[in-house]
């Protein structure tokens, strides 16, 4: 019985959504509220006289309704059809449709009333009935169209048997918007059975026909009311923390978890089912609101050339991704790696050619290649993210982190110089403060030669911005795990009390364009990471959440790490002067003639330069 009702339900949707059923539905809707005027008028003159105590009442009145209704329904329709609400001019049964009858019967009373003061017969139409037919009637007709969206609404709601029962964490917003989109949707995936909110206030409402059941402290007795089998986290600005607390409750009662993306990632754009998404470790490390000045971003970057180096990159990819929306005149990606190319290219625009001018594939070594391209495209920002980042591998090949890291920004750095480029931000990472890699020497150093040309160029601004790990970069400790998860283990973790810093590209990458309005020449700017987390508690909770048994191994700290790194060095002071997020140190410059441009001991040199005063 129940398929049979849900193939009814599948047909009535289809016939709904019918080109000639809305035809006939805007007819029969005329059809009623012809009806309803005709009945409210008639009613309305009883009314009149009954009160009156008129021991004939339709009589008294039977003359002039006959004779007045036809101008009564005349003027109605005239003016409804004028006004739009006989020409589908707004949503069916919709607030703005409301307003339209609103208007409509306003018109159409005050013409009425008019029209009256012209009728000389010997049985008038009395004022009084006008006005009271006219609220009556729009009372009448407003309910008929809500009960026909009742209707549509039933029809179209998904059904349990083809539906996963979901809660709905938060009834602000997007919780509201996401479940009435679920609701009008038969196909959907997930039919809402109940809120969760931590607020009081919103506790035995009932949103869109749906309960809010209490708080997060209610999710057990909630799941066992409903039957839901997965809870939807609905609030877009949830940090990591709450979206943990939230997503083991959850799990302790084998529901599944699903989120909606970071509030910075909706871009002002409806809410679909499309972006219920699964939790990733992402949500439960490093997931912040970051609130930006898109003015400030937008008086340096909108109608400008803009060259990223590394475009093809965690960070660089996701830079272009971002400069895109501010409609740069230009945006130049560079990169060595023509597959990374064709990623970003195609992730921006859909379809990657490789065939315009917006891609670049160059060596930032190759000072001859880069100073042409900066001569003939002549950029006037420049994001520098081109790095090589692994820290055990440099620690074995120090040459090549001197070249790319150190010789390739100052090629970066001279080109710019040389035309003219009005902002130039090199990005670094926490590792440059107090050194003791060779990333993080290499590292410090470009810090170091970006501030001497912030210092003596006067053409345009040049700062670093320092941050620490990334969350699902390419050789981050996150994604190691997984592959080790995948691989059935172990998880291996270098030292069980090893803390490092994270936050996710998108945050990363709003706060390192917001810093390019606010940084002065010759600063650091220094990125606020939040709390540092344990890395070994991190292994705990993926293992946890993979549901496998996997062992967690402690091999031991690699060369050139740190128990806990930090991101400011000795000396440093921690002030943010422009953005709560984002702090500005001064860094000691380098003279570009310090730098040697081949070595062959690459270590001790970058160690020199870093001593260096």
């Amino acid at each position: 019985m129940t398929g049979f009702s849900d193939r009814v339900r599948i047909v009535a949707e289809r016939l709904l959504r019918s080109p000639r059923f809305v035809v006939l539905s805007s007819i029969a809707q005329f059809v009623i509220d012809m009806v309803l005027w005709s009945l409210t008028a008639i009613a309305a003159s009883y009314a009149r006289f009954e009160y009156q105590g008129h021991h004939d009442p339709f009589g008294a009145t039977q003359d002039s309704v006959i004779r007045v209704l036809p101008v009564v329904l005349v003027v109605h329709a005239i003016v409804g059809y004028v006004v739009g609400i006989y020409r589908r001019r707004w949503r069916y049964g919709s607030f703005d449709e409301v307003g339209g009858l609103v208007l409509a019967t306003a018109i159409t009373t005050s013409i009425l009333l008019v029209l009256r003061f012209f009728d000389n017969s010997i049985n008038p139409f009395p004022r009084s009935v006008i006005v009271l037919a006219g609220f009556a009637g729009l009372c009448f007709v407003a309910c008929s169209r809500y009960l026909w969206r009742l209707i549509r609404e039933q029809i179209r709601r998904p059904s349990a048997l083809t539906a996963a029962k979901i809660l709905v964490y938060g009834a602000g917003e997007g919780g509201i918007q996401m479940v009435n989109t679920l609701m009008r949707n038969p196909l959907s995936p997930y039919l809402p059975v109940g809120f969760l909110d931590d607020n009081p206030d919103t506790h035995r409402l009932v949103i869109s026909g749906v309960p809010v059941l209490g708080g997060r402290e209610q999710l057990a007795q909630a799941r066992a009311r409903t039957g839901a089998t997965t809870l939807l986290i609905a609030i877009p600005s949830a940090d990591s923390t709450l979206i943990s607390d939230i997503s083991a409750r959850a799990r302790a009662f084998s529901m599944d978890v699903k989120v909606l993306p970071a509030v910075q990632n909706l871009n002002e754009r409806p809410l679909d089912t499309s972006d219920i998404r699964d939790l990733t470790d992402e949500d439960l490390l490093g997931r912040r609101k970051i609130v930006i000045d898109l003015q400030q971003i937008s008086d340096y970057l909108v109608n400008r050339r803009v060259l990223v180096t590394g475009a093809g990159g965690s960070i660089g990819s996701e830079l272009c991704r971002q400069l895109a929306r501010f409609n740069p005149a230009e945006l130049i990606m560079l990169d060595r790696d023509e597959s990374a190319l064709h990623e970003v290219q195609l992730s921006i625009h859909g379809r990657a050619l490789l065939n315009t001018p917006q891609t670049v594939l160059a060596d930032i070594r190759d000072a001859t290649t880069i100073k042409h391209i900066f001569e003939t495209r002549k950029p006037e920002v420049v994001f520098h993210a081109a790095a090589l980042k692994h820290l055990p591998l440099l620690e074995t090949y120090p040459s090549e982190a001197y070249q790319t890291n150190v010789l390739g920004t100052l090629t970066m750095l001279e080109a710019s110089a040389e035309v003219g480029v009005k902002v130039f931000v090199n990005i670094s990472t926490d590792k440059a403060a107090n050194p003791i890699s060779v990333l993080g020497y290499s590292k410090r150093i470009a810090e170091r030669i970006t501030a001497h040309f912030g210092n003596t160029v006067s053409t345009g601004k040049y700062m670093s911005v320092r941050f620490g790990n990334v969350l699902g970069s390419r050789g981050s400790v996150l994604m190691s795990f997984r592959d080790q998860i995948a691989n059935g283990g172990p998880l291996t973790v270098t030292h069980r009390g090893v803390t490092r810093y994270f936050m996710t590209i998108s945050e990363a990458v709003q706060l390192v364009i917001q810093a390019g309005a606010i940084g002065k020449s010759g600063e650091a700017l220094v990125l606020d990471m939040g709390t540092p987390v344990s890395i070994y508690d991190v292994a705990k909770q993926l293992v946890a959440n993979s549901g496998k048994n996997i062992e967690i191994e402690i091999v031991g700290l690699r060369a050139g790490e740190k128990v806990h790194e930090e991101l400011f060095g000795d000396g440093e002071t921690d002030i943010r002067a422009a953005h709560p997020l984002i702090s500005h140190v001064q860094v000691p410059s380098v003279a570009t003639d310090a730098v040697p441009t081949s070595t062959t001991d690459a270590k001790q040199l970058m160690i020199d330069l870093v001593a260096s005063p």
